[in-house]
């Protein structure tokens, strides 16, 4: 797995059992291989990137992937894999257009791992017009259905809930994308425990505007990615001529705002299970228990925090196998339910 904030990739060795009508998970091995300059440099420019470049990006990812995973199995002493269950990385992702594109799922994955590979979840649910986003929501249902909610904070944050026997989800906001980005103007890859944040000022007509960005009013199912940031949130912040804490603290506010706003419109007591990188930002988690004082916000273990997406793709890539449901329509907006992903053999 491999996410908008460009940390690195996540790779987990999860075991997962059937019992008794009811999924159980435990995340064995897992780690977060940081990417080089040049990789995150050449990632976050595949946005601008022509066909044949794009081409030559996704066969050089794949061959990084599949460098990844075989030193991840030998290190660990791994044997016996069912799958390697892999997300990629999102390059494009414009629904609308009925696009979406994840690098490093070439069927030569599994040639070069000498694995089976499941990938490619998003591809089918966007042709059939959905979104093909959020995917964890199953994951929510099957794994963590003692919350009330399931929050995950990384480049974007995103929501799933019950509602009238359906599962909902659907992004909220950009939260690490944006300050992740500010960050790296003082030197640093992240905001790391809320410091920057802690140590600015708010701007209250910059919270007034990036409150009131248009996709704050529209309804679910919908999705966020980067090019929303770059044409819409990056041109507020940088209309104001501020220090970068204050702009951090800021969007930090807003981003805590719009989780609140979207917790309370659904219930006013209930308890939250928060996870992603965003879940160590103290300031951040702090502004969201200060706006939903009461619901109980839960930060698990370290383990949980970090690889919960890469433990659902897990999931959906053995419901695939299985020939079973990985996709809710109720949260992407498709056709129908469906099971979704790419298999390849070795």
């Amino acid at each position: 797995m491999s996410g908008t904030s460009l940390d690195g990739v996540d790779i987990a060795h999860v075991i997962l059992n059937y019992n008794e009508g009811k999924w159980q998970y435990e995340i064995n091995k897992a780690t977060t291989i940081f990417y080089t300059d040049e990789w995150v440099d050449r990632l976050k420019n595949g946005v601008n990137l022509n066909q044949e470049e794009l081409i030559l990006l996704d066969d050089d990812y794949t061959i990084l992937l599949s460098s990844l995973i075989k030193q991840f199995i030998t290190e660990n002493k791994i044997d016996n894999l069912d799958a390697v269950c892999s997300h990629g990385h999102t390059i494009l992702h414009q629904p609308q257009n009925k696009l979406t594109l994840q690098i490093g799922n070439q069927p030569k994955l599994a040639k070069l791992t000498g694995q089976r590979v499941v990938c490619n979840f998003r591809v089918q649910d966007v042709e059939m017009g959905g979104q093909g986003a959020p995917l964890v929501p199953i994951g929510d249902r099957l794994l963590f259905q003692e919350y009330d909610f399931c929050l995950n904070l990384g480049g974007f944050s995103n929501i799933s809930f019950e509602e009238a026997r359906q599962r909902i989800a659907y992004d909220i906001c950009p939260v690490n994308i944006v300050l992740n980005y500010y960050s790296s103007q003082v030197g640093l890859p992240y905001d790391e425990d809320g410091a920057i944040a802690r140590k600015g000022k708010l701007i209250e007509e910059m919270l007034l505007q990036l409150n009131d960005l248009d996709f704050y009013k529209q309804q679910y199912p919908k999705s966020l990615g980067l090019e929303y940031v770059q044409r819409e949130v990056f041109p507020v912040i940088d209309s104001f001529n501020a220090p970068i804490a204050d702009k951090v603290n800021t969007f930090t506010i807003h981003a805590a705002m719009q989780i609140a706003n979207e917790i309370k419109n659904v219930k006013e007591k209930g308890c939250l299970l928060v996870t992603g990188g965003g879940a160590y930002n103290t300031f951040l988690i702090e502004k969201i228990k200060q706006l939903l004082p009461d619901t109980e916000v839960i930060i698990p273990d370290d383990r949980t925090i970090q690889f919960k997406e890469a433990l659902v793709f897990a999931l959906l890539g053995v419901l695939r196998i299985g020939g079973e449901v990985n996709v809710l329509s109720s949260v992407t907006g498709g056709k129908r339910d469906h099971s979704a992903g790419y298999i390849y053999e070795p």
